[in-house]
């Protein structure tokens, strides 16, 4: 069964009495029967990652054009019992997987990093009584109270207080706190920086508006110029490379070479067609683009990433609402660097 769908109304005209009755709660909170219950029907509230295993992602720096090519110079290596050259071509294969697999495990996980901005423990009322419970257990329904200092734990529409001010700019850019009254919606992750009121949780987890954001996140595998580049050179020079090999082995066959010999002029050419160093020097010259961005707190999640920003002519920045008209028009631009 799914959450309750984000608050749309303009701000100010949801009404606190309509919003319990929406959410189907009340003032004195859910029972912990109730909040047990919909814990198993809407799930923890959790932001969940799908992670793949470390031995996946090492295999998958072994696929692809280039590293295909490699991989067929090193049996032919085998086939025609070069030692010294199986072995040199071995090593450049793992290296060229070792520090790509290395350096992005270092970057960590973006999803990872958004994690750290959650809170970890909420005062709920349950039972007519306030307590402190985690903020994983926390269900759409719950009334929670906020007050300065605390790490929003959920969406939350406000019920009652005052006013609050939330510093919300991880999630909306916003660079200075936003006032929030009695009717209006909180997201989850947002700062408590003046105020304290109680509100009803209207979403949890990945429903949550920093839920989708972290979905966006981890959805963000397009493909860069970079890989792209690698990839089209690489699809040519197996191209070339199979015709070429082909040619020889039936111009070989045709004048009755032995098939050592054929397999050994087959590697000399495979050999010679690839681009042996290309992705170690491309990965450490991003890795090292990775460690200075690291050294200045920024997250790269992929080392591809670095050369794709590095391409930017012109960064366009939405930063309306707080000291403009809420309108977005292109001004002035200048080079990056």
């Amino acid at each position: 069964m799914s959450q309750p769908t984000p608050d749309t109304r303009p701000a100010g005209e949801a009404n606190p009495d309509a919003i319990l009755q929406e959410l189907k709660t009340r003032r004195k909170g859910l029972t912990a029967e109730e909040a047990a219950e919909r814990l198993r029907e809407y799930g923890p509230n959790q932001i969940q990652a799908q992670e793949s295993s470390l031995l996946r992602k090492l295999l998958g720096y072994f696929w692809g054009p280039i590293p295909w090519m490699i991989e067929v110079a090193a049996i032919l290596s085998a086939v025609v019992r070069h030692w010294a050259d199986l072995i040199i071509i071995l090593v450049l294969l793992v290296f060229n997987a070792a520090v790509g697999f290395y350096q992005e495990y270092q970057a960590g996980n973006a999803i990872a990093q958004l994690k750290r901005h959650l809170a970890l423990k909420a005062r709920v009322l349950r039972g007519g009584a306030w307590s402190e419970v985690p903020a994983g257990e926390l269900v759409p329904g719950d009334i929670v109270r906020l007050r300065l200092g605390d790490i929003v734990p959920a969406d939350i529409d406000l019920i009652e207080g005052d006013y609050l001010s939330v510093d919300q700019s991880a999630l909306t850019g916003e660079s200075l706190p936003v006032d929030r009254k009695t009717g209006e919606q909180i997201y989850s992750g947002s700062v408590v920086k003046q105020g304290e009121m109680v509100g009803a949780v209207r979403a949890t987890g990945m429903h949550t508006y920093f839920g989708h954001t972290a979905q966006l996140v981890e959805s963000a595998h397009t493909v860069s110029h970079f890989q792209r580049a690698v990839l089209t050179i690489g699809d040519y020079l197996i191209y070339i490379t199979l015709g070429l090999v082909a040619l020889l082995v039936l111009v070989q066959l045709h004048r009755n070479q032995p098939l050592l010999d054929v397999a050994q002029f087959a590697l000399i050419l495979t050999v010679a067609a690839i681009p042996v160093a290309m992705p170690a020097v491309l990965s450490v010259t991003m890795a090292v683009g990775a460690r200075l961005l690291a050294a200045k707190d920024a997250i790269v999640s992929r080392l591809a990433a670095i050369e794709e920003l590095a391409g930017v002519d012109v960064l366009c920045s939405d930063k309306t609402g707080t000291l403009t008209k809420n309108e977005l028009t292109a001004g002035a631009t200048r080079p990056c660097g």
